[in-house]
């Protein structure tokens, strides 16, 4: 989930929906895993009695998701807790290439899906759930999702008041990341919390001989919408958010309008972000590559907490905790503490009673410590049981902590939420309206382009 789902889930996704719409029942049988990789199932299940869980010995069942490398070694180790507990046997499937999205769709709509399945938008849960693909989440499972997370995260994971979606992991998409050596080098003593206070850092580091303070990623449309929602989150606060994601509000709203002007203060300054046709050029990881590489020709990077497993993956010489440190989004207006999020739920296209066993131990604080203990793996949690310490470093208890801090003060990524073809395609919709915008800064002309297209998909939620 860190990394976004890869730029192009949205795409995947629009397929999905196509799927979806032509599909039969869902079985409640067996599956194709295909590349599956076993849990070691526990000798005995001594331990299911006192978990609460049941005894499933001989019992298996199969998830899919996009997770490889050390995301799947961190699911794997909420795997062999649940067998451990209950002896059950998982098989975890990573679907080809990462696209999650199209390989669900298909097994769908062949009649073989999996068992269950992890999904990151809330607009494919409910169209599944709406199709009669998705078994609800058990009575047990829905009281232990409301015993560890903040009920905005329920309701994301439901449909038409029935719980269908676990919250696994989360992202902080509110986060400022900073190089902590050219802070001191321009003698930036403490970090912003103010809007005004950003921008007059930003232009300190310019004055300190950094060459483009702010590193945007304008060549991938995604990390513009990013950008735009935590402003409009803090410009127009959370009802319009609400209203602005399911399209409620027109894009040629007032609301827009300040939140646009805003951004302008910041992607209008080639003092800050250097010429906007180059930052158009900028991919994400590159973004963050010039505020961590060996020499940094920037100071600041604005993404979500995934920028730090970013730095290692890239191999930046940057350490995070030491040179790689992140900030809050700041206040705009006085606004108060405010996260945008996303994440991944968990989902069952099967009746198994083994499949609710683990949806409700998916939802549990020891699942979740499992989850963002493992090293290397980034993962953070909503779970408002889990202990800052529960992390592998500081970096990550402090990014999950402001996740929990928050309660329902946050909204999940807007664009997520959007039909696919207006929120999540490349070169169209909002993404390419925002790049326009990045690379002209005409706010009046953004918002037609904005709402012509919002106007010319269906789909909209809510």
């Amino acid at each position: 989930m860190k990394n976004r789902r890869s730029a192009l889930a949205g795409v995947a996704v629009a397929a999905t929906i196509t799927v979806v719409a032509g599909c039969g029942s869902s079985s409640s049988g067996g599956n194709s895993p295909g590349g599956s990789s076993p849990s070691a199932a526990s000798p005995s299940a001594a331990s299911s009695s006192s978990s609460g869980l049941g005894n499933f010995s001989g019992k298996s069942f199969t998830v899919l998701g996009q997770w490889t490398g050390e995301e799947q070694g961190a699911f794997e180790n909420i795997v062999k807790g649940f067998d451990a507990a209950t002896g059950a046997k998982v098989q975890y499937s990573a679907a080809a290439g990462g696209d999650e999205a199209t390989v669900l769709g298909a097994k769908v709509n062949g009649g073989h899906p999996p068992d269950i399945a992890t999904i990151s938008l809330p607009g494919a849960l409910a169209q599944y759930a709406s199709a009669g693909k998705l078994v609800p989440v058990s009575s047990a499972g829905q009281q232990a999702v409301n015993a560890n997370f903040a009920s905005e995260w329920a309701s994301l994971g439901s449909y038409k008041g029935k719980l269908y979606g676990v919250p696994i992991d989360a992202a902080d998409k509110s986060t400022v990341w900073y190089n902590n050596t050219l802070f001191k080098n321009a003698g930036i003593t403490s970090t912003p919390s103010t809007w005004p206070a950003l921008i007059n850092d930003a232009k300190t580091l310019g004055q300190s001989g950094v060459q483009v303070p702010i590193s945007v990623g304008g060549g991938d449309g995604w990390t513009l919408t990013d950008w735009f929602e935590n402003v409009y989150l803090r410009t127009a606060g959370l009802a319009d958010y609400d209203k602005l994601t399911h399209h409620q509000i027109p894009w040629t709203s007032k609301t827009v309008t300040t939140a646009l002007n805003t951004l302008k203060q910041i992607w209008g300054d080639p003092a800050l972000i250097g010429s906007p046709q180059a930052a158009l050029k900028v991919p994400f990881t590159g973004s963050v590559d010039n505020t961590y590489k060996a020499k940094p020709t920037s100071g600041l990077v604005y993404e979500a907490s995934f920028v730090a497993s970013t730095i290692t993956g890239d191999k930046d010489p940057a350490q995070v905790g030491t040179t790689a440190k992140f900030f809050p989004f700041p206040s705009i207006n006085g606004s108060k503490p405010v996260v945008e999020a996303s994440g991944d739920f968990a989902v069952a296209f099967s009746h198994k009673p083994v499949v609710q066993a683990f949806l409700t131990y998916l939802a549990g604080a020891q699942a979740a410590k499992e989850l963002v203990s493992f090293a290397g793996s980034g993962f953070l949690s909503a779970n408002k049981n889990l202990a800052a310490s529960d992390y592998p470093n500081s970096t990550l208890g402090q990014l999950g902590s402001q996740l929990v801090s928050v309660g329902n003060n946050f909204r999940f990524d807007m664009s997520d939420q959007a039909p696919a073809t207006f929120g999540g395609t490349p070169n169209k919709g909002e993404w390419a309206d925002l790049q326009a915008f990045l690379g002209n800064g005409n706010v009046a002309q953004a918002q037609q382009a904005l709402e012509k297209d919002a106007n010319s998909v269906s789909g909209w939620s809510g």
